[in-house]
């Protein structure tokens, strides 16, 4: 499948990478209908494209498993848009830690897509989004963060501490990219199940925190339109976990 079409370089788009599926897509989505041009990225072909192109979505292939694949994408967004109006780091991958060898891949494609990515895009687009703060009163960068970056995790160190260096990230672009670009991450714990996760996962699951509940995808696309329209906030790395913290130390 080709790319579709960019649009004329004075729309300043929102960008999402990974926005093919769950709440990449759900954003993707929803911004649309809010009046945002939307441009994602996507890793493997899937039905949906044809809609979202259809709908006028600009779809772009993207791997992130090396500098290589990550430049490209670069370079195509900075010979096709003057400014933009926000990046969304949403592309994510989820490989577990094999109980019985070291396995340098796995950190390395952790490592790629949550933290290489992110940076090398970041560096490279810097100046076009704060062209658009300049014009507009603001820019944006969200970093789709994890509830196990401030807390790790037993079956998912790589990931765990990719996407704590993902947060650290916030914090310097934060600084670098001020007052032009807001720089924030959402930290969240499970927002959906899989449609194959059985009742008593989900059960289990649920009273992890101390609402009791799997909010769904739109808690998140809320986070990230608030983070959009705020004029007050960067810097924060906020956590989307229904009180989790508590119920553990309870």
């Amino acid at each position: 499948m080709t790319d579709s079409l960019l649009s004329n370089k004075n729309a300043d788009p929102v960008i999402i990478t990974g926005g093919a599926q769950r709440l990449g897509l759900a954003t993707a989505i929803e911004l649309q209908k809010n009046g945002y041009q939307v441009v994602i990225t996507y890793r493997n072909h899937r039905p949906i494209l044809d809609e979202l192109e259809a709908s006028g979505i600009v779809t772009i292939h993207a791997n992130f498993g090396d500098e290589q694949g990550i430049s490209r994408l670069t370079t195509k967004l900075c010979s096709q848009f003057d400014s933009l109006r926000a990046i969304i780091h949403n592309a994510s991958e989820w490989l577990p830690e094999s109980p019985y060898q070291t396995d340098e891949s796995v950190m390395q494609c952790m490592m790629n897509t949550h933290v290489m990515a992110p940076y090398l895009i970041n560096q490279a687009c810097g100046d076009m989004l704060v062209r658009h703060g300049k014009k507009n009163g603001h820019a944006d960068i969200i970093h789709m963060s994890d509830y196990v970056a401030a807390n790790g995790s037993k079956k998912h160190i790589a990931y765990a501490a990719s996407k704590a260096a993902l947060d650290n990230l916030t914090l310097s672009y934060a600084s670098k990219l001020a007052p032009w670009v807001k720089v924030n991450s959402i930290a969240p714990a499970l927002l959906m199940f899989n449609e194959d996760d059985d009742e008593k996962y989900r059960e289990k699951a649920k009273k992890k925190s101390l609402l009791g509940n799997v909010p769904g995808v739109s808690e998140g696309v809320n986070t990230i339109q608030y983070l959009l329209q705020s004029q007050y906030l960067t810097g924060k790395i906020i956590a989307l976990d229904g009180g989790r913290h508590l119920a553990r130390a309870s």
